[in-house]
């Protein structure tokens, strides 16, 4: 047994490496953060290879080492500056990386049980968040604690609403020659996307367990849309925009032209604009799929905040916010031409059933009386109750009158077709059978009845292919179950 003196004396000595350590990280801080000092005479390829040692000094400090340190908060902001304001595709991509992997290793907010839980059978955990970490968002004001550690490379929610209408725009006015800043926002979207997706998870999964609101009110996407600085029909109609362009589309078709090129660019200069239109199409669809995740990561905060409010939990506190999916089918309910080429870069089948029948509910019967709270909630529709509105002639003219036949087929198309990615697909998507309302065979047979009954309102309707396709796949999956 060691005596008391050893116990103390060991105490000490731990307690003197820990000084040394701090001592020696706060130097190797000092002379890696020396390595961004560009106040002398230094020409752009000088700086850009400061800023290339410097990331791979952070990264092997904190990531190679046999014993990583936590970079500081100077340290993940730095690597933040250079993401946000390098002119080189090299360093936006390394920098990025370099941030995401941190986030993997170092996490802001985590789940952990405390000590009291450890010792019952309980398996809820605790949520714990780091206060003192560094972020890519300030949404403190100023007279809060932490506000001090401000630097102008953060994002408040007016930067945020800045930054997505510069990659709308970007989309609408594609300049080569300026290509590195569609490159450089995008990746910072997407980061800041993957920053706000860990932090919201973390809490839903942790909501699902407690029903807790105040778990969520918390987050920081809730900080972020609640804020007065966010327009957010502004954002939701920027995002809307990208999807819709798609622009990787228009890049890839120009690749040949920019090959082809005769003006007085050499044919290196015209091989890197191609390079970097190639990396633009990649990163676009990415970006796609990031607003992708963003409108989902929305809805899910709508839902839970739904429910919340439906438990009393929510109060004035909270603002009023319309849900994302009532306002993505508001803005489609004005430009219906926009609903086709939604739906197809849409990809998420849970979210693009319910827009589908968000949009359905508006033409269908009202009840005669709603409550309070359900004046803030669109009638419950499922996919086989719209498929019975098609159920007869006069009632599929009613409906063919606010909605055309060519919109009408379209949508019940698309949703059979995310009917089916729900039920068979490898996830399980909790509540996917409240949007469904039927069981597989049941669809099938209501959607042929639907669409023949709607070609028998309008003679002249031309079924697409992809409708087409969605009735051979009703008719071959009732023949297999016959």
């Amino acid at each position: 047994m060691k005596s008391p003196g050893n116990n103390r004396r060991g105490k000490r000595l731990a307690s003197s490496d820990h000084r040394n350590n701090n001592a020696s990280f706060a130097v190797w801080e000092e002379n890696t953060m020396a390595i961004l000092d560009s106040s002398g005479i230094k020409d752009s390829r000088d700086v850009h290879d400061d800023r290339l040692c410097f990331l791979e000094a952070v990264r092997s400090a904190s990531l190679a080492s046999e014993s990583p340190s936590a970079p500081s908060w100077r340290i993940f902001d730095s690597v933040f500056q250079i993401l946000t304001d390098c002119n080189s595709l090299e360093l936006a991509m390394a920098s990025y990386l370099l941030l995401i992997e941190l986030d993997k290793h170092y996490p802001r907010v985590y789940l952990s049980k405390s000590d009291e839980l450890e010792s019952s059978s309980s398996d809820i955990s605790k949520l714990v968040v780091v206060k003192e970490a560094w972020s890519p968002f300030n949404l403190a004001s100023g007279s809060e604690e932490g506000a001090a550690k401000d630097s102008c490379y953060l994002f408040d929610p007016l930067r945020f609403s800045n930054l997505i209408d510069g990659m709308a725009q970007a989309v609408k006015n594609l300049n080569f020659d300026l290509a590195i800043k569609p490159v450089q926002n995008s990746l910072v979207f997407q980061y800041l996307v993957n920053v706000l997706e860990v932090d919201l998870l973390l809490r839903l999964n942790l909501y699902k367990e407690t029903l807790n609101w105040s778990l969520l009110r918390e987050s920081v996407m809730n900080l972020l849309l609640g804020s007065r600085k966010l327009n957010f029909k502004s954002v939701v109609r920027d995002c809307m925009s990208i999807l819709l362009r798609r622009c990787h589309h228009n890049i890839s078709n120009n690749f040949q032209q920019l090959r082809n090129s005769e003006d007085t660019c050499s044919q290196s200069d015209r091989d890197s604009k191609v390079s970097v239109a190639i990396a633009i199409s990649q990163l676009e669809k990415e970006t796609c799929v990031s607003i992708q995740k963003f409108f989902g990561l929305v809805i899910e905060l709508d839902v839970v905040r739904k429910e919340a409010d439906s438990l009393g939990q929510t109060s004035r506190l909270d603002g009023l916010r319309l849900p994302i999916t009532e306002f993505i089918v508001e803005e489609l309910t004005y430009n219906k031409d926009s609903f086709s080429p939604l739906l197809l870069v849409f990809s998420e089948p849970k979210w693009k059933l319910e827009i589908i029948l968000l949009y359905f509910s508006k033409y269908l019967t009202k009840p005669s009386v709603r409550t309070r709270r359900s004046n803030d909630t669109p009638v419950d529709v499922t996919l086989e109750s719209v498929l019975s509105t098609f159920s007869t002639t006069a009632r599929a003219k009613n409906i063919v009158k606010k909605v055309s036949s060519n919109l009408a087929l379209m949508l019940l198309a698309h949703a059979f077709q995310a009917c089916l990615s729900l039920i068979r697909g490898p996830r399980q998507i909790t509540n996917s059978t409240e949007l469904i309302g039927a069981n597989l065979l049941e669809i099938c047979s209501k959607l042929i009845s639907a669409i023949k009954i709607i070609s028998r309102v309008d003679g002249k309707l031309e079924i697409t292919s992809f409708a087409k396709e969605a009735l051979f796949t009703a008719a071959t999956i009732l023949k297999t179950n016959a």
